[in-house]
């Protein structure tokens, strides 16, 4: 994989684009053994994922099924054969079923000694003397396989970040550099631009950032296209994407007894930040990234719906939808541009309607929160007559209006208003013959 010459956007290695969509498996290698992985793996592969984001070493959740733990003795410097046979069974279903591994090398508290947002100090199990030594062992045993690495982990550095770029360093000199190297920082309750919940805060310079990631956090709402747009205007341009934004049945903030998130609030973090400019996005769900069952651990955040009836959610359905959406143009071009909406009903102001398009105008889409209706200015499209159609986010179909001229300003009205109703409006150039999404 590599990132395009614009630097917004991945590429496979055929230079074909790559929409990255992933899944949050946070504690896949602890709490599932080998057919209970199959399952899970193939159901993602079925859905349209590609990515499965991963932990390797965690040890709160250790050992694994097979009474493994990653390394003897917690020393990253011995690791553990057995541990690391299930970890090789992983990544090979994974490229089997032609997904990505988001690799993890650890939790932040791995590194930092901070766990659970600095409320609590252990002993950091990685340093400046043996984080090199770690990195080179995952880079060497996995350089040739579908990885995609990702240091931090849920967290700010810490002063860490020496440490952190030495983990790196050594996955380099153990993959000689093929795979794409990103970090994972941490999330907040705050429901707009946070500098602390960005990679780009404290790596965006260095050379070994392949591309940002942030995290938009668990919290109703959360403006997730500020923070997209905030690292979308950086220079050097990097690819950026929400790696943990608001997961299915996830509550409020983290707080076990207020309000989940549903299919609609997933959907709404998935298309803002894609509108902005993300280059794909990642999924998750409070009872499948902890792989919670009746009768197993306590549950975290009070997960109450088991695994395996999780994987049914309608939000997990609907994620491929909208990489379907962006697969059906080319999209390693194309731009954020809210400019297009000249004017939205006073209602959808409570909202947030956003529009992406190609950089030369032959195709753009809009998107609807709540289904109210809003007004395009039609000048920004190329040629002289322009196919609108409506695409539903719920069930990834679309439907034709009409052809209108490429002039002027127009107003469209969804099908339908109201919560959980909400519309991509899909213009195209008549000339570029693009099949509906």
């Amino acid at each position: 994989m590599k990132v395009s010459e614009n630097g917004r956007y991945l590429l496979q290695g055929d230079g074909s684009p790559f929409f990255y969509l992933g899944d949050t498996a946070w504690r896949l290698l602890y709490k599932l053994d080998r057919a209970e992985t199959d399952h899970y793996l193939e159901d993602r592969a079925a859905k349209g994922f590609n990515v499965i984001q991963m932990v390797v070493l965690d040890t709160r959740f250790g050992p694994n099924q097979d009474g493994e733990h990653a390394f003897h003795d917690h020393d990253v410097t011995w690791p553990n054969e057995k541990f690391f046979a299930h970890l090789d069974y992983v990544v090979e279903r994974c490229a089997e079923l032609g997904m990505w591994t988001g690799m993890f090398l650890n939790w932040g508290y791995v590194v930092t000694g901070m766990v659970m947002d600095g409320w609590e100090e252990v002993e950091p199990l990685v340093n400046l003397d043996n984080a090199h030594a770690f990195g080179k062992f995952l880079g060497e045993r996995y350089g040739e396989k579908p990885v995609i690495w990702v240091v931090g982990g849920d967290d700010v550095p810490w002063g860490k970040e020496a440490v952190f770029a030495e983990q790196v360093r050594g996955i380099k000199d153990g993959d000689g550099g093929r795979g794409l190297v990103t970090y994972h920082p941490r999330g907040s309750g705050e429901r707009g631009f946070d500098p602390t919940n960005h990679s780009s805060t404290w790596f965006h310079d260095e050379d070994w950032l392949d591309f940002n990631m942030l995290q938009s956090g668990h919290a109703f709402g959360s403006r997730n296209y500020e923070m997209i747009a905030h690292d979308w205007n950086l220079t050097p341009p990097k690819p950026v994407l929400d790696a943990e934004p608001s997961y299915e049945n996830m509550p409020h903030n983290l707080n076990d007894g207020q309000h989940r998130m549903d299919d609609s609030d997933v959907r709404l973090g998935a298309y803002w930040a894609l509108f902005a400019g993300a280059c794909g996005h990642v999924y998750g769900c409070n009872d499948i990234f902890q792989f919670w069952a009746p009768g197993g651990e306590q549950p975290t955040f009070g997960a109450r719906i088991p695994w395996r009836t999780a994987l049914q959610f309608s939000g997990t359905f609907q994620m491929r939808f909208a990489k379907q959406l962006f697969e059906s143009r080319p999209f390693v071009d194309r731009i954020p541009d809210d400019s297009l909406v000249t004017a939205v009903d006073p209602e959808e102001r409570k909202g947030h309607v956003c529009a992406t398009r190609a950089a030369d105008g032959g195709w753009a889409f809009v998107y609807s929160t709540r289904g109210f209706s809003f007004t395009v200015d039609m000048e920004k499209l190329s040629g002289e007559a322009v196919r609108a159609a409506w695409f539903d986010p719920r069930s990834g179909t679309s439907e034709a209006i009409g052809e209108f001229a490429a002039e002027g300003e127009r107003e469209f009205v969804p099908p339908r208003i109201g919560h959980g109703y909400d519309w991509v409006l899909v213009l195209d150039d008549v000339a570029r013959g693009f099949a509906l999404p």
